[in-house]
């Protein structure tokens, strides 16, 4: 499975998520009650406005966790690649907690249309809405990190290649500064900056050419230095992952000019570090 990164539901800002939905209950419920009406009328016009509003937030929720990917069900290389960028740790517990939030509007419509059943004047129902509507705007007030937290991953999700793990691929590495963007862009019809200073590269670049009738995917991975996984950053990350979890050919290159600022021995000990991720 693949990351679906185009339709993935816009994270409102939390006062226009709120205001939003408020202002559609009041555009899309009766808004004129009298007094003298039967009590009965009284309860259902409050009881829609609660059920309304809350119908509203949890469709909204229900989208965007819907819309996220969920790491348990995507490609390993998705997956992995998603811990290195956002921490999945936070990413699931982000959410989880709009997960807990819709369940707990759910709950305080339940508890407030139940209320209203027995609302005994319009004083009284108006006063019951209006505390609903309160707990739940106050419920979702909470979420505010969660909501520009998600919103900044979907924008970064939407900048990422589409890179389909199931494919032919040739995966282009090796120390930074060697020449594998200008090499991907001379054999695809990629366009890969290139810039005489190392990692120019910070991330995975895709391009596609044809060889012998196929079509293969090439992926151009920033620069490799040598030293423990542990000490890697998120830039070299990205690189380890699709070596990790790609099934693909892997084309090492090597500046044996030297001019990259690395000799042809410490490029030749990444070298053996791929083989073995390999």
């Amino acid at each position: 499975m693949r990351i679906t990164r185009t339709g993935l539901e816009y994270c409102s800002l939390l006062q226009d998520f709120i205001d939003i939905i408020l202002s559609k209950t009041q555009r899309k419920t009766p808004t004129v009650i009298h007094k003298h009406y039967k009590i009965s009328r009284i309860r259902q016009f409050y009881m829609r406005k609660v059920k309304f509003t809350q119908q509203n937030f949890h469709d909204r929720l229900s989208q965007i966790i819907q819309d996220f990917p969920k790491l348990d069900d995507i490609h390993p290389f998705y997956a992995d690649l998603m811990n290195v960028l956002y921490d999945k740790d936070h990413y699931k517990l982000a959410l989880g907690q709009l997960n807990t939030a819709r369940h707990l509007v759910d709950n305080v419509s339940k508890d407030y249309v139940r209320l209203l059943k027995f609302g005994d004047s319009l004083y009284r129902c108006k006063q019951l809405k209006k505390a609903a509507l309160g707990r739940m705007a106050t419920i979702m007030k909470r979420q505010g990190p969660n909501l520009q937290y998600l919103e900044q991953v979907r924008q970064h999700l939407a900048r990422l290649p589409s890179i389909d793990p199931y494919t032919r691929t040739i995966i282009i590495c090796g120390f930074p500064n060697v020449g594998k963007s200008s090499f991907i862009n001379k054999i695809t019809r990629a366009d890969v900056e290139v810039q005489p200073y190392a990692f120019t590269t910070k991330s995975l670049y895709v391009g596609h050419m044809d060889y012998k009738y196929l079509r293969w995917q090439v992926i151009d991975t920033p620069g490799i230095l040598d030293h423990p996984l542990e000490d890697r950053n998120v830039i070299e990350m990205q690189a380890v992952t699709a070596l990790a979890h790609l099934r693909s050919a892997v084309l090492y290159i090597m500046d044996l000019s030297e001019q990259c600022g690395h000799s042809i021995e410490q490029q030749a000990c990444t070298d053996n570090y791929i083989l073995l991720l390999e």
